[in-house]
């Protein structure tokens, strides 16, 4: 006993490790600014300094930026702001995967009640963004900013009317032409943007497609700050073909309407002949019509097999169940790769 007592005292027990206070989670933002970044290194400096300065410290807010493969070296900019401005987030994607499955990997990893998108190119003015959340708040899902004197050219602007003039026609939805991208979401529009696994996604469509309720402002829409548009003619074609067969089925509903117009038409000439032959007026019949007719009705037959074809198409990119995107890094996860 005396021998434990003493190796007791000189052993004394080792003192008792107190945990730290529990330290209570940061806040989550109020509003996240989602912007894809493309062509536009030059001015993400200015487009974090404008946003931050829009909300002067009254709101807690995060930037993320997008980096769709920018090949004028954007992602080395956003890192650099990523580490001066806590407010800011980067993400870069694995290669150039289009503007709108940017902004959606952008919405994934917002955590903001509601969520601005908007370009990154500066004709977006950060400083409308208080305005639209202040009209969210009064119980709209969904705030546009409403383009108002346009700065792009005019084939820029008379091929958007077009386009978006064609797109009311084939949906059935009207839609507005000074409407794009930038406005400010609630987060319910968010969740129901993220439950849609379309492949081929059009961001303000496909929010117009919710139902829920909306209201726009007007916005003075502003120069372009640097490059140039990404979207030539061929890419902004390509594009409109795309958001054609994912958001609506008229051309397939044409096509049908296109065939029983050509089979009346052909029953009718049926009925000529078979009236001219027993009526004796008979002639021999020509050469040039009987080619003509066969090469117009294998040309429309083609045209419709080809419609037909582009849906199918449609539908068989969809059933691959591949991601919109992959993130290949993000600011304060260096090496991490997560698709979505």
């Amino acid at each position: 006993m005396s021998i434990a007592r003493g190796l007791r005292h000189y052993c004394p027990a080792p003192p008792q490790r107190r945990d730290p206070m529990p330290t209570a989670p940061p806040s989550p933002p109020t509003l996240s600014i989602v912007t894809p970044v493309y062509g536009c290194a030059g001015c993400v400096e200015e487009l974090v300094e404008r946003c931050l300065r829009a909300f002067d410290g009254h709101e807690r807010i995060e930037i993320l930026l997008v980096d769709d493969a920018s090949p004028d070296g954007a992602w080395a900019r956003i890192e650099e702001l990523a580490l001066r401005h806590p407010q800011v987030r980067g993400l870069r994607l694995s290669r150039n995967f289009g503007q709108h499955a940017a902004i959606y990997a952008g919405l994934e990893h917002a955590r903001g009640a509601h969520v601005a998108v908007m370009d990154c190119d500066l004709q977006d003015a950060p400083e409308a963004i208080p305005s639209l959340l202040a009209r969210a708040r009064e119980g709209v899902d969904i705030v546009h900013a409403q383009r108002t004197g346009r700065r792009d050219t005019l084939g820029k602007r008379l091929s958007s009317w077009c386009f978006y003039r064609l797109l009311g026609w084939l949906s059935g939805v009207p839609q507005d032409h000074r409407v794009a991208n930038f406005g400010v979401y609630s987060r319910r529009v968010v969740e129901l943007l993220l439950r849609m696994p379309e492949s081929e996604r059009c961001f303000p469509l496909m929010v117009r497609w919710t139902g829920l309720p909306s209201d726009s402002l007007p916005v003075v829409h502003a120069e372009r700050a640097v490059g140039r548009s990404a979207y030539d003619l061929r890419k902004a074609a390509r594009l409109a073909l795309s958001i054609v067969l994912s958001h609506s089925d008229k051309p397939l509903r044409l096509v049908v309407k296109l065939g029983m117009g050509v089979s009346l038409f052909s029953f009718a000439v049926v009925l000529a002949a078979v009236w001219l032959y027993f009526s004796g007026r008979t002639g021999v019949a020509g050469y040039t019509s009987i080619i003509a007719s066969i090469w117009l009705l294998c040309g429309i037959l083609m045209f419709c097999v080809g419609v037909v074809g582009l849906y199918v198409g449609q539908v068989f990119k969809d059933s691959k169940r591949r991601p919109a995107f992959v993130v290949e890094r993000e600011t304060g996860a260096e090496g991490s790769l997560a698709d979505a």
